[in-house]
């Protein structure tokens, strides 16, 4: 929709700065906002207090939570995901969370506050105050602004909008001074913002992409987080031209992995090496470009002679990987473009060749234990449309190829930042916007004990998610390079950690253990049941020897990379 806030528009009159900042985000559809308040901030969260029917607000024990959990409902539903903290150390607190929506396109509104309009700039060492607060966040996010007096929210916050949504998506983010928030006076009228509208396929670009599928006999589709609303389109072409569909983590789901056309990473992988054209759609590639190649060597074209045509929205991509025909539209407006370019077109039959390749990747990928034995029972209790955030912890990596996923935007993960510590928080706030779907999160002990303070939050707000917290007292890769790479020299991978039961049950969460695949399957079908009826939060720690997991990286990187 061009415009998502045309009917959602608020009369004009006198408003503080934190009222008028709200009234923009009732006219551009913000239903929640995870925040956590402080004195820069209260005209803000007062006005948010008085609009709690058309606002919910979701607190956190800590800021990078907000952050986190903005993250997480912006990128399992496509709508932007916002949060507020105060400025200095409380908005330094959410930057990863920042970086990381950066890194994975995902649209997310930051509301932060400064010091007193007057003190700006001047270094006097007002309460928060840092060097160039507004400077710091330009060089994070997509774009960045100062509201200089309440009269200028409403253009602002659309403008907030327009930006975190038009083409490539991307974080935002908003600063207003503490008096200015707190001050009022005559405010327009607040609306909804008007998005870009994406450009249209390059006829051109799009014939000489057509001809370069016409002459491919093995061409493999690869998607990424640019295509996650064009399936339908994507599953058509697929079928049209013969071609599987695969992605490393953004894309996952496009097309359903369990399908006809739909591959895992490392299965996409066993067909490469005959691959003579890759249709990239919505991504940067770094399957071929760095899983598949040495990721220490910067490179523009694919390797092996290899054909290329993208499909981006983002003009810029196609120099950052030359491609053969670059097509700069729309995800599911390039493919459509696409299909009718290819009326008549009969490919050559490749189902055996796929359904090959899955076997066999299937069957090699067992080597990869307990994790995929823990994975497969996971994916089995959970329905299609259930979500899993994966963690930068052995289970998480290994469900990069391990785990089949069936919808699109079922499959959360940190992408190419990898962002320890993002996952728990960010399932906070993928549950908060699914209330109605089962949501699992997996982590490892390490990772989880970066936001272990948020079991109050999801106790205190009755967030239903249930977390598997995979123990093996340590940072379980790190570990495992210091073994086999430096000679056993161990420093700081091996971890002393509570008891993780007895501590979920001092949040009031409700937990288990468990030492097995075959024991937590019946643990998790019961959580996910819990969760479901009661809104209770459920922990499940998965007990395991330290250094007991076998590595899944000559699946991620089956090409020796560094």
């Amino acid at each position: 929709m061009n415009d998502p806030g045309a009917q959602r528009k608020a009369a004009a009159g006198p408003r503080t700065g934190g009222e008028a900042i709200v009234a923009g985000l009732i006219a551009n559809g913000v239903d929640t906002v995870f925040g956590l308040p402080g004195a820069q901030m209260y005209p803000l969260f007062d006005a948010l207090a008085r609009n709690t029917d058309r606002i919910r607000t979701v607190g956190a024990r800590h800021e990078q939570a907000c952050g986190y959990m903005a993250f997480g409902y912006g990128r399992s539903t496509g709508r932007p995901g916002v949060y507020s903290v105060v400025p200095g150390p409380g908005v330094l607190n959410t930057t990863a969370a920042l970086a990381t929506g950066w890194g994975c396109n995902t649209p997310m509104v930051c509301l932060t506050g400064q010091i007193p309009s007057g003190f700006i700039g001047k270094r006097r060492g007002h309460l928060h105050e840092i060097p160039d607060q507004l400077g710091t966040l330009k060089s994070l996010v997509k774009w960045a602004a100062r509201i200089e007096r309440p009269a200028d929210a409403p253009a602002l916050v659309a403008e907030a909008f327009r930006q975190a949504q038009s083409g490539r998506p991307g974080p935002v983010a908003l600063e207003m001074a503490w008096d200015v928030m707190a001050g009022a006076e005559d405010v327009p009228a607040a609306a909804g913002a008007v998005l870009d509208m994406p450009p249209k396929p390059d006829p051109l670009a799009v014939s000489h992409a057509a001809n370069l599928i016409r002459a491919a006999r093995c061409p493999i589709i690869m998607t990424g987080s640019g295509a996650q609303d064009a399936g339908p389109a994507i599953a058509r072409l697929a079928e049209r031209i013969g071609a599987p569909v695969a992605a490393f983590r953004g894309g996952r789901g496009v097309v359903d992995e369990a399908g006809p056309w739909g591959l895992s990473s490392y299965a996409a992988f066993r067909l490469y090496g005959e691959c003579d054209l890759v249709i990239g759609i919505g991504t940067r590639l770094e399957m071929p470009t760095m899983r598949w190649a040495n990721m220490m060597q910067v490179t523009t074209r694919l390797d092996g002679g290899r054909s290329l045509i993208r499909i981006d929205i983002d003009p810029d991509e196609m120099a950052r990987l030359e491609a053969d025909a670059g097509i700069v539209a729309d995800s599911g407006e390039g493919v459509l473009a696409l299909l009718d370019a290819l009326a008549g077109h009969r490919a050559v039959d490749n189902r055996e060749r796929i359904a090959a390749a899955r076997a066999e990747a299937a069957a090699e990928i067992r080597v990869v234990q307990p994790e995929i034995d823990y994975l497969d029972v996971i994916r089995d209790v959970v329905p299609a449309d259930g979500l899993l955030v994966e963690e930068l912890c052995q289970v998480g990596f290994a469900s990069y190829f391990g785990y089949p996923v069936h919808r699109p935007r079922t499959y959360v993960s940190t992408g190419f930042q990898g962002t320890l510590g993002y996952g728990f928080p960010t399932a906070l706030g993928v549950k908060v916007a699914h209330p109605d779907k089962p949501v699992v999160a997996i982590t490892g002990d390490g990772g989880f004990m970066f936001g272990v303070q948020e079991l109050a939050t999801a106790a205190q707000y009755g967030i239903g998610l249930v977390t598997v917290l995979f123990n093996n007292e340590a940072y379980g890769n790190v570990r495992r390079d210091q073994e086999t790479r430096y000679g056993n020299r161990l420093i700081g991978a091996d971890l002393v950690n509570p008891d993780f039961p007895a501590l979920a049950k001092a949040f009031g969460i409700d937990t288990a253990r468990v030492a097995s695949p075959a024991e937590l399957r019946p643990v998790l079908a019961r959580a996910l049941l819990t969760a479901s009826a009661s809104g209770r939060p459920v922990l499940i720690e998965v007990r395991l020897q330290r250094g007991s997991e076998a590595s899944p990286w000559p699946f991620i990187h089956p090409v020796k990379a560094y």
